[in-house]
């Protein structure tokens, strides 16, 4: 059973859920002149010499331009009473600004290991042990995570249950609890159940503030699937789709939709409620089909705009999508093992809530005009086309996977993210900048790190590895060259010394100030080869190690770039790809050289030693 914190340990301040508030070191921030260094050494493999000497210019002239009064301004307001993290505006302009649809596009999913389950089994103890979290973490009795007796920050779990994205026309907003509009815990005491594209609100914590047993919740449940027509409601009134429209256009229809009281009450129950179950009627029967569902499914049946959606198969098979604006995989990780901890499925609660019977379901009805009608019509119509054209696959390699590699001596991380490139160069002639997303909460606040993974090292050892006039040997030393400053760069991004984050939050700085950005030619950083093509992905990678996850999943970023999500096993290496349809062929052939490249790569290790 995962640890809680025992009453009598309550004396110990230090174990409390949120105990490392305020008491983690603060997010570093580098200077101006070691983040410019550093975006110069991260680009310059990605560039010719003419490139390379443009980029140059543009840093020497914001350098000697607007860089250290902007680097002031960003120093004055990491100072301030109440600021975090010089990062705390950042993030949320980072993804509350984006303007695109946030399913496909922002969310992320993890497919659950089996269960011998059936669909409103797996989804009652999903429920009850979702459940049986928020009530910890109400009482701080979830102990910190820690990685090595290094703790965690545990802010984002404050974002896990009855937290909504809410659109808006130019940056959405967060409706979420512990904030100065809530600053207390969640107290909602129901979630929101989706069937058939129709809305429930299902009451899961009792009047004594307990879950409800399983057995209720399982009723409960089999009485929303009982009660359901044949057919999914028809999409013209499937107000799910709404939230797969672009945020400015789901902005201007939610004032539409709320001008209707009985419709401001339903969102507000949506928005409220701790976290979503999706009771779909899909049946996937493998790994591939359940995470295409788990990430769009027919888009009528979810509400992507929740932090969290737990989906439930018709046979059983589960997994979450996740509203990515206040949660990183990390954190979700650590609750999606606690929802797999059969002790806790197992425990009673009193007698007392066995006997209070079935939790109370209601329907959440909406009145819809016909132009609120033709706008979900028509959202239907749009997320179909954007699901259409996202081309997925499902693979794994099987050969061997960590155990082997660290038989190796290497990195199992440094290992795939140099096969990924040997990959790319095979499939696509070229190395393209390649982002690869690095936790970073041991600081107050951290999140992640942008970390860009093409280095001189990599570019050198690829080139040389299908080259027969180049000994093993040499190729072999090339390779370990390229894992240990690829292991380098990575303890960088965990120490918070990346670049383009820092130089990031300085444009949007400048921007603040009404600052030209975009014409000014002491801004012309932002528009030089260097900046354009680090951040041009053509691999956008990110992993999740978790023993309760077969398949971690996100969506295609742009036309040329292939999303890789990613997990290192100890005998097996396992991916979800994702990539615009027009290019599928691509990815497909990328797949394929991935599974030669691991195995040249640990062939020549092994014979080189």
């Amino acid at each position: 059973m995962k640890d809680l914190i025992k009453p009598d340990e309550a004396c110990a301040p230090q174990n409390l859920t949120f105990s490392g508030e305020g008491t983690l070191p603060r997010v570093p921030l580098p200077s101006v002149e070691e983040s410019l260094i550093r975006f110069e050494q991260w680009c310059s493999p990605l560039l010719d010499n003419q490139d390379l000497s443009t980029t140059q210019a543009a840093i020497a002239q914001f350098s000697n331009g607007p860089a250290q009064a902007l680097q002031q301004t960003l120093v004055d307001y990491n100072d301030q009473a109440g600021v975090h993290s010089w990062l705390d505006d950042f993030w949320p302009a980072r993804y509350l600004g984006r303007r695109v649809p946030v399913s496909i596009n922002a969310n992320f999913v993890f497919t659950f290991i089996d269960r011998p389950q059936n669909q409103t089994q797996r989804a009652a103890q999903l429920i009850h042990n979702a459940v049986s979290y928020k009530l910890a973490l109400d009482t701080q009795s979830i102990p910190p995570a820690n990685i090595k007796g290094t703790p965690l920050c545990m802010e984002q779990h404050k974002y896990l249950f009855s937290t909504t994205r809410i659109p808006g026309p130019i940056r959405d907003d967060v409706k979420a609890p512990y904030s100065t509009a809530h600053p207390a815990p969640p107290d909602a005491k129901h979630i929101l159940v989706l069937h058939k594209r129709q809305f429930f609100a299902l009451t899961v914590i009792t009047e004594n503030n307990n879950p409800f047993t399983q057995s209720a919740i399982e009723s409960a449940l089999q009485s929303i699937i009982n009660g359901a027509p044949e057919q999914p409601l028809d999409k013209r009134k499937a107000v799910g789709y709404l939230t797969t429209l672009p945020r400015s256009d789901w902005a201007e229809t939610r004032k539409a939709l709320i001008a209707n009281d009985n419709n401001q009450s339903a969102l507000e129950t949506i928005e409220s409620a701790l976290f979503c179950l999706c009771l779909d009627s899909a049946a996937p029967t493998d790994l591939g089909q359940a995470t295409d569902q788990l990430l769009h499914g027919d888009g009528g049946n979810r509400w992507f705009d929740k932090s969290v959606s737990l989906i439930v198969f018709s046979n059983g098979v589960a997994g979450v999508n996740c509203e990515h604006c206040g949660v990183d995989g990390s954190a979700l990780i650590e609750f999606v093992d606690y929802l797999h901890d059969d002790e806790i499925a197992s425990t009673s609660f009193n007698d007392a809530d066995a006997q209070l019977g079935e939790p109370s379901v209601q329907p959440i009805l909406f009145t819809l005009d016909e132009d609120l009608q033709t706008t979900i019509e028509d959202a239907s119509k749009g997320f179909d086309k954007l699901a259409s054209e996202t081309a997925t696959r499902y693979w794994s390699f099987d050969d061997f996977g960590a155990n082997h590699i660290k038989q190796l001596k290497v990195s199992p991380d440094a290992f795939a993210q140099i096969g990924f490139q040997l990959a790319h160069l095979r499939t696509k002639g070229l190395i393209g900048a390649t982002y690869e997303s690095v936790a970073t909460r041991h600081f107050d606040r951290g999140r992640t790190e942008a970390m860009r993974v093409v280095t001189p090292e990599i570019v050198a050892f690829a080139n040389a590895m299908d080259d027969d006039q180049i000994h093993d040997q040499t190729k072999s030393e090339l390779f370990r060259k390229a894992a240990k400053k690829h292991s380098l760069r990575l303890r960088e991004c965990q120490q918070g010394l990346a670049p383009e984050q820092h130089l990031w939050q300085l444009q949007l700085v400048a921007q603040a100030q009404g600052l030209d950005t975009e014409n000014d030619s002491d801004f012309s950083l932002f528009r030089s080869p260097g900046w354009l093509t680090m951040r041009n992905d053509y691999l956008s990678t990110s992993s999740a190690p978790s023993e309760n996850i077969t398949v971690f999943g996100f969506g295609a970023t742009s036309e040329q770039c292939i999303g890789i999500a990613y997990l290192v096993r100890g005998d097996s290496i396992k991916a979800y790809f994702s990539t615009p349809a027009a290019v599928a062929d691509a990815m497909e052939d990328f797949a394929d050289q991935l599974q030669l490249a691991f195995r040249d790569l640990a062939t020549l290790m092994a014979n080189t030693g």
